[in-house]
C-alpha cells in the first residue's frame, strides 16, 4: 500500500483523520518533524479514535531523513501550486503521497527536489486558498487505490 508523509503537520485533529485513513486503508503514516503538536495530544487522539493501535505510524527528525529513508521511491507531492491533477498521475504500490503543513504548504525547496510530473494539485474553484489536510488525503489516497483495483479492500 501507499505511504502518507506528512511534513511537519500543525493541527492535531487532521493527524487523527489521517490516523484513521491509514488504519483503514493499509496505509503507513509517516510524520516530519517538527509537529505542531505532541503525539499524546487529547485532540490527534480523539480524532484517531481507537484506530491508532491499527495504524502504522512513524516520525522523521527532518525532510533529509524523511527523504533518504524514501530514496528510489516515487514521491507524489501535492501542492496547489502544481500543474498537474492528482487524476493525470498513475499511482503504483508502494508510492509516497506527500503533503506540507495546513497553514503554508510544502515549501519551495522541497518541492524542487520532486520531479515536476510528481508534484499535483487537487482541483479547486478559482480563489479559494486550500483544502483541509486530512480530506485532501483522503481524496489523494483513494484516487492511488482506486487505480490499483482497492487491492487488500473489500
Amino acid at each position: 500500500m501507499f505511504d502518507i508523509l506528512l511534513y511537519q503537520p500543525e493541527i492535531p485533529p487532521n493527524t487523527g483523520n489521517i490516523i484513521r485513513l491509514a488504519a483503514n486503508t493499509g496505509c503507513r503514516l509517516h510524520l516530519i518533524e517538527p509537529l505542531g503538536f505532541s503525539l499524546d495530544d487529547k485532540q490527534l487522539k480523539r480524532a484517531g479514535l481507537d484506530y491508532h493501535e491499527y495504524a502504522e505510524l512513524k516520525t522523521h527528525a527532518d525532510w533529509p531523513a524523511a527523504s533518504a529513508f524514501f530514496a528510489g521511491r516515487n514521491i507524489y507531492a501535492f501542492s496547489k501550486r502544481a500543474q498537474r491533477l492528482h487524476t493525470e498521475a498513475t499511482f503504483e504500490a508502494d508510492d509516497v503521497l506527500l503533503f506540507g503543513p495546513e497553514t503554508r504548504g510544502l515549501p519551495n525547496e522541497i518541492l524542487a527536489e520532486i520531479a515536476p510530473d510528481r508534484q499535483i494539485r487537487l482541483p479547486m474553484r478559482p480563489g479559494q486558498r486550500s483544502l483541509n489536510l486530512s480530506n485532501a488525503a483522503a481524496v489523494a489516497v483513494f484516487e492511488a487505490w482506486r487505480q490499483l483495483g482497492f487491492a487488500g479492500g473489500l
